[in-house]
């Protein structure tokens, strides 16, 4: 009887048990493909507004590794700056920066995310009104109800705005009768109110109009922005404070089909990534907007602050304006009121717990000569 040797055999079986065993304790490593996501400002390339969109960008990359990657094209690379919002809702962008108040043509109450004194509450209040106090979901039903499949994040707390660069200073509210001037939302209504002849022009077009003499005067947002896109090339005068725009933010949109697409984790990095730029944006604007007023300043140009009687004016023309809008279309009034019961609590405690800080200002400086002249 011959005999067969099983070794060989033993040893292929414990072999490729042993590969096995291998291969099942091995990590499986799985190659994350990029989602590019394709987004436009509203900003000219040059302006600090543009840097900004680039700012949120950049820490959504950072964070998000090679999973998410969004590219910012200037305002104008894809479609005209106040054709955004359709523009990312029908998927031609991916997602857009701009302002909600570009869009107040669409319905009224949109202009109340940036137009307007907001019941007294600063920018940073009004995103606080937004987050916790109804406002974001009452930007959702808005856009839904004009069928803009859209997601949007409201972040950076703009300072306040200039009244507006003229060719001579206003010194009184008859000053504005029958000049041709800039600016958008609601504040379009409220300058109509005060005499002024307004055309709501893009944020590119403003200083062309100023040289071409199509408009006598305008406003935009901030010395950063105002001297980059060339103001004091054209005009010398600019009046400071004003309700016109005195509690504005930005909002970064994204098209929701795209949006919803992403996995968890990066919608997360998404949210995180709009909280941090909102505090970096702010941080960033009291530097840059102080040294760009410092260089403004220095090419001739003369600062006024605006009288208190214009600034009267101002809310008085604002309640013509939003109790004609808030008869004509009810979402108005259902925001109009959501900010004001939130104004009436939040800022009751914040004005009689925050101190003014202009004394300190004033102790250290004013009465060292520094900043007594504002032109």
């Amino acid at each position: 009887m011959t005999q067969t040797s099983t070794a060989p055999t033993r040893r292929r079986l414990l072999k490729g048990a042993a590969v096995a065993a291998g291969a099942l304790a091995a990590p499986m490593v799985a190659v994350a493909q990029t989602t590019t996501l394709r987004f436009q400002s509203t900003w000219p390339a040059k302006d600090i507004f543009h840097e900004f969109a680039n700012d949120f960008a950049k820490k959504v990359n950072d964070m998000a590794g090679n999973r998410l990657k969004i590219e910012v094209l200037p305002a104008g690379a894809v479609v005209p700056a106040f054709q955004l919002l359709e523009a990312v809702a029908k998927g031609t962008l991916d997602g857009g920066h701009g302002v909600v108040a570009y869009h107040y043509g669409k319905n009224s109450a949109l202009a109340l995310w940036g137009s307007g004194p907001a019941f007294g509450m600063d920018p940073n209040m009004v995103l606080a009104w937004h987050y916790y106090g109804g406002g974001k979901a009452l930007l959702e039903e808005i856009y839904k109800s004009l069928n803009m499949d859209v997601v949007s994040f409201l972040y950076g707390p703009m300072p306040t705005q200039p009244f507006g660069w003229f060719k001579k200073p206003i010194a009184k509210v008859e000053d504005l009768k029958g000049v041709k001037f800039r600016t958008v939302g609601l504040a379009v209504d409220l300058y109509t109110d005060m005499g002024a002849a307004v055309n709501p022009l893009p944020g590119g077009e403003i200083v062309p109009a100023l040289d071409r003499g199509l408009i006598d005067g305008a406003e935009f947002n901030n010395a950063s922005s105002d001297r980059i896109l060339g103001f004091a090339d054209v005009v010398k005068h600019c009046m400071l404070q004003s309700f016109h725009q005195s509690g504005e933010q930005f909002e970064i949109l994204f098209n929701k089909a795209k949006y919803d697409a992403l996995p968890a984790e990066l919608k997360a990095i998404i949210d995180y990534a709009v909280q941090a730029a909102s505090a970096d944006m702010s941080w960033k604007a009291a530097h840059r907007n102080s040294q760009d007023y410092l260089e403004l300043k220095k090419a001739g140009v003369k600062f006024y602050k605006t009288p208190d009687a214009i600034l009267r004016a101002q809310l008085a023309s604002w309640d013509k304006v939003i109790a004609k809008k808030s008869a004509e279309n009810p979402m108005f009034k259902k925001v109009l009121d959501s900010q004001r019961a939130f104004a009436e609590r939040v800022g009751g405690w914040w004005n009689d717990y925050t101190v003014d800080f202009k004394m300190a200002w004033n102790h250290y400086f004013r009465r060292q000569g520094g900043g007594q002249q504002r032109g």
